[in-house]
Parts: structure tokens; sequence; C-alpha cells
């Protein structure tokens, strides 16, 4: 049993007692954590919800005191060995049999959670626009999203992972317009090694500065922001040949996108970052979902035809909301008057799919399998192009919620997505769904002179100084990763300097992606983060490098053990003679100032479920990054307060190591749904 079957029976049990004692149904029962121990491991309130509905029904008035009494014999009779107490007014505290959990706790193995669920819930995240390198924003949204579905999953839900590719869009044409107008090179070039792309220049950097030259290339030089009308023209002609499909130009731009799009793959990997679909833009267009929507939308009266006003030749949404400015107002635009679809109109078909209700499925084709034998699949226009017997496909899509990572300028085209998508198929509502929002990440003015930007007195001065890709102000996630890394090699170097390369390499590699996920999910998702390099590799304070350290530090005293105790290799997994029975002398160590810390420690390293499950209910990685942040310190404290090894009293030393073990191994699962893995050394 762990402790949130636990908790669960507690609550079965109150559930039963409040029928059969008072006749009253209760759904939710509440549960608080006292803020020590002393004052039980559990409180319930249900005594004054229940007075409360008591005199609703019958007009009676109870005593909270006496109710909790009433409740407290129907747990005594369970006989569980957990102690039960009436408090203050009415409040009902538990007090869990120490010896007796502690046994349970340690007992429980570790493996795969079974998925609870039989629907599938649907995170899309990172959607790069396939122009160009990622920067440190889509890590952000990559971070978060990849996260998410951890946090999902380690609650036993099914989960699809998409990764929306916008290759048909702005950007990506305006790449091509570059590669085409200013550098006048067609695919053919570009593939000839000959007069290809530098080769000391990976191609979604070179990509990067393109298109900061196309920019200036349609201002024409000015440095007033005024674009070029005729040149701007070559956009609108690359992007409707690109939408038309089966001609050079949109041969050009897929191979863009492509490469494009493998890359970023790579950089993503660095972080522990996969996904198990990504769904094209092109496809969306070429096998008719927006045409499929459309008319949904036309038959079930969600959009209408704008016949005078400013909109006049639009097919629009007429919801209220959020009205009153012109970017608002074209968001509801599904339908331009020159006959081109929005992105929101895109949006709602894709979501549409996503829930299974489109009536219209892609195509699907392999694009990238991995060593341990995951699969990343992509949408094609290409039939049966996905049958490989050696490569099973999954079923794609029919999701019951659908979260969309996207930051949150995106806010108000989301709920008009959400609004239309509840519109056309009511009964998911819309519940169905949800918008995980996120906000911008800057850099400290210390991280820009790190990495090399040139910054003006007055930005020296700012908080934080704000990313621009049109700009070409901007840091590509793998430069991040690059530099993070080099000084995480230092301060792994001065640590351990006995390491072998290989093993000072993938100690630094670790050490940056946890400080580097760590510092992207401590903050809220609503939160603006300027991105520090000492900030995040620190090892002391809230930082992915102090989590490792403390799970490293309680890895070193099992490794000690084991080689202390070689004769007795039971010792290391918590068996044989160090296992903890539930008896009295047991119960003595869990007695008085200390007993009551080591007992704190036990209870936090058990609490991670309802962690998660938390993080999970409310969308937030931030919850769980703080509680592995407190289980670490917790950790460390304990630690540093008790003779673990050199422990001569026999039980006590028995309780230390079997706490240190579960403690560590929930550490390391908690760091493990973060992302973030825990090295050998540091």
């Amino acid at each position: 049993m762990n402790l949130s079957q636990l908790q669960n029976d507690l609550k079965d049990t109150l559930r039963r007692a409040a029928r059969e004692l008072f006749d009253v149904e209760l759904e939710q029962i509440a549960m608080e954590v006292p803020p020590r121990t002393e004052l039980g491991d559990l409180a319930f309130p249900i005594a004054f919800e229940l007075a409360k509905q008591i005199k609703q029904k019958t007009g009676e008035k109870r005593a909270p005191r006496a109710i909790a009494e009433a409740l407290k014999a129907k747990l005594d009779a369970i006989n569980s060995g957990n102690r039960v107490e009436v408090a203050g007014a009415g409040y009902l505290n538990v007090f869990f049999d120490r010896p007796g959990l502690l046994s349970a706790l340690t007992a429980i193995s570790t493996g795969t959670v079974e998925s609870i669920e039989a629907r599938k819930l649907m995170v899309e995240h990172t959607s790069v626009n396939p122009n160009k390198a990622a920067h440190i924003g889509h890590v952000r949204n990559s971070v978060i999203g990849d996260t998410f579905v951890r946090i999902l999953q380690a609650a036993g839900n099914r989960v699809e992972v998409q990764n929306y590719i916008d290759n048909t869009g702005v950007q990506v044409a305006d790449v091509v317009v570059g590669f085409m107008h200013t550098e006048k090179m067609d695919l053919d070039a570009i593939k000839n090694t000959d007069r290809s792309l530098p080769a000391d220049r990976p191609f979604d950097y070179y990509c990067w500065d393109l298109y900061t030259r196309v920019g200036l290339f349609y201002r024409d030089g000015k440095a007033d922001g005024e674009q070029n009308p005729e040149k701007l023209k070559l956009r609108a002609e690359i992007i409707h040949a690109i939408e038309e499909g089966n001609n050079p130009i949109a041969e050009l731009a897929d191979y863009v996108a492509t490469r494009n799009v493998e890359q970023i793959l790579d950089t993503m990997e660095r972080l522990g970052i996969r996904y198990d679909l990504l769904a094209r833009e092109s496809e969306i267009l070429h096998l008719h979902f927006w045409e499929r929507a459309f008319q949904l939308m036309k038959d079930r009266g969600v959009i209408h035809f704008v016949s005078e006003g400013r909109n006049r030749g639009c097919w629009v949404m007429p919801f209220e909301s959020h009205t009153g400015t012109d970017e608002h107002e074209s968001d509801k635009i599904i339908v331009r008057s020159n006959g081109t679809v929005t992105y929101t109109g895109k949006d709602i078909a894709y979501q549409l799919w996503k829930l299974g209700q489109l009536g219209l499925d892609f195509n699907y084709k392999p694009f990238r399998s991995y060593p341990d034998g995951h699969a990343t699949w992509v949408t094609t226009t290409e039939p049966n192009a996905g049958t490989q017997p050696e490569v099973p496909r999954p079923n794609f899509g029919g999701g019951a919620i659908v979260y969309n990572v996207i930051d949150s300028r995106q806010s108000y085209p989301q709920e008009i997505v959400k609004k239309g998508v509840a519109a056309i198929v009511p009964e998911f509502g819309e519940g169905a769904s949800v918008h995980l929002s996120y906000e911008m990440v800057a850099l400290s003015p210390s991280a820009c002179e790190e990495l090399g930007l040139e910054l003006s007195d007055e930005d020296r001065k700012r908080p934080y100084v704000e990313m621009s890709g049109r700009k070409g102000l901007g840091v590509k996630a793998d430069d991040l990763i690059n530099l993070l890394e080099i000084d995480a090699r230092r301060e792994v170097g001065l640590r351990h300097p006995e390491l072998s390369a290989d093993e000072w390499q993938a100690t630094a590699h670790a050490v940056a992606v946890g400080a580097l996920r760590y510092f992207l999910l401590k903050f809220t998702r609503n939160s603006v983060i300027a991105f520090d390099f000492k900030e995040a590799l620190s090892f002391e304070g809230e930082t992915g490098p102090y989590c490792q350290y403390a799970a490293v530090r309680a890895n070193s005293i099992f490794r000690k053990l084991e080689q202390n105790s070689s004769a007795d290799s039971e010792v290391s997994t918590g068996s044989g003679s160090d296992r903890v029975n539930p008896n009295e002398a047991v119960a003595t160590i869990f007695e008085g100032e200390s007993g009551n810390e080591i007992w704190s420690l036990l209870m936090l390293a058990a609490r991670l479920d309802d962690s998660n499950a938390q993080a999970a209910a409310s969308a937030e990685p931030a919850v769980l990054a703080k509680y592995t942040f407190n289980l670490a310190k917790g950790f460390n404290l304990f630690y540093h307060r008790h003779r673990i090894i050199a422990e001569e009293n026999e039980v006590k030393r028995a309780v230390l190591i079997s706490v240190a073990d579960y403690t560590r191994k929930q550490l390391t699962t908690a760091l493990a749904t973060l992302g973030i893995s825990v090295p050998g050394r540091m």
C-alpha cells in the first residue's frame, strides 16, 4: 500500500460513516496536512461540512465536535494501527502507524505505472516554425510540454505527443524568398556539395541568419521599418505556390522545412524530448481537412458570412467576448475576403481531427527511429506510406482532452478555437481543449554578455533583455546548451578530476540539462523568466544541480554500504537483516524531536504521488519542481543530522537506511518526471 491508497481508504471509510450515521452522501472529502507531524499526519475537517449539510437537510443543529467523535469511533473500529484524535472544534487528526507504514512503503517495488484510463490525452508542444534553429523561447515551450506529458504518464494516463509543423506558413516562405532572391539558389544548388552551404555551419543556423537578411531585403535597406511592396509580392507568390503544391517552389520549401525539423529534433533530443507524431500543415491543406471543417461549421451555424462593414466578404465567428481591438476582431475571422484561411480556421480543423470528430485522417510514415525502439511519425499525402510491417503504426488522434502548449500571446485565438470546436461538437464542450499558456523567456544582462550578445548601456541596466527573431537578436537553443555544458564541465572537473573524458562529458551534460530544465520549470507558467547561467548552474539554492546532488549523495550512501558489507548484499536493497519490521523497537525510533524529523522526511517522500496529481490537475509543472526541491532539501538536512552508516543502534540504523533508500528512489523518480537524470558523480 502507498500513501495515496491509504488516504483514499480513509476517505472511503469516512464517506460510508457519513452515510450510515447521518444519511449524508459526500462526494468530496477535504483533507489537510498539518503543519507539524506532532499534530498528526492528516487532518479531516469533515465534521464541519456534515454539520452544515445535516442542518440543511433536517434543520437539526449538531456540534461538529460531536460529529467528529462519532466518526472517530468508525475509524477506530477498523483497527488499522492508526491513531485518531478529535482536535479543536471538530477536526479529525489521524496519526499513522509509523512502523507499519514504513514497512509498507519500503516494500513497494518500483515499476512502470499501468494506464488507469481508457481515454487518450493529447499534448501538442514545441511547434517551432521550421524556418530556422530553435531558440530559448522554444525550449521553454518544449520543456513545459514534455514535463507535463511525463506528469500525466506518471499519473497513469495514456498520452499522445504531437508537434505541429507549420511548413506552409509565412516564416518558411520568407526563407525560401531568401534562398531564391538573395542567395540566388534553387533546390539543386542547395543540395549540390560544390555549391552548397558552409560546411562548418549547420543548416538551421544558416537559415537563422538568412531569415534576418530577408527582413532587411523586404525593407530595401531602409531603417524606418517600411517594407517594399514589390518585394513583399514575392512572399505572397511563394506562399501561394507552397499551398498549391507539386511545383519546384513547394519542393524547395518542403526541403527547407524538413531539414530544419530534423535539426530541431536533434536539439530537443539533447534535452530528452521526443514526439509521437509530427503533424504537418501541408497535409491539413492537401487532404482537405479544412474543407471538411468549413462545411461542418457552416452546417451547424458556427460561422456566418459578412456582407457589409469592415469584414465584408469574410466568414466570421460571431463570438462577443474580448471585443474592442482590431487584433481580436481579426482572430474571429475564419476565412478572409480573398478566400484564404486564417490560422484560427486551420487550428479548428486540426483540433477536430485530434478529438476524432473530423471524419478524415492523415496518411503517415516513419520519420525517425530511436535506439530504444521509440518511433516518431510524420503525416504525408502519400497513401500507404507507413505500412512497413517491421514498424507498426499507432492509431493517432481520437483524444478525449487536448492540451496545447502555446505562449500567452495566443490566448485569444486559442479561446476562439476552443469555442469554435465546442460549438461544432457540443458533446465534448470547451473542457476538451486546454490552452497551456506560458510567458516569454528573456536573458539577464550577464547571460547576454556570456553569450557574446552586444548590449547598449541602457540594456545593461534592465532586469532582462527580450529576444527578437526577426532582428536576429536571440539565443539558439544549441548555443545555450553548449555553453551550459562548458560551464558544467568546468565545475565537474574541479570537483572530480579523476573522471575519464567520457564520464566527464556525460556528467557535464546531465548537469547542464538538469540546470536548464529545472530553471525553466521552477517558475509558474505565467511568469516571465530572465535566464541566468550562474543562477541556473549553482549547486546551492533552488536549482536542478542542487536536486541532482542530493540524489547523488543518497546513492553514495548505498555504494558505501555495498563496499562495507560486500558479504551482505541485501543491505543495499533494504532486505534481509536491515529490513524494518513494525515493532515497538522501531516505534521508539520515531519518538521525540529526532524521530519526528525522520518521520517528516518519510512522509514528504511518500507524498510524491499527491504532488504529481496536483501538478496534473493544475497543469502546472512548477508544483512538482517545488516539491522536488523541498524533498532534496529535506534529504540534505537528514543527511547532515544523522549518522546513517556509522549509527551503532542496529534498529535505528535500519530505520535510517530504509528512509534514505525510499527517499532516494522517490527523489530520483521526481527528477525523472521533470526530465532530469541523476549522474554518478557531481
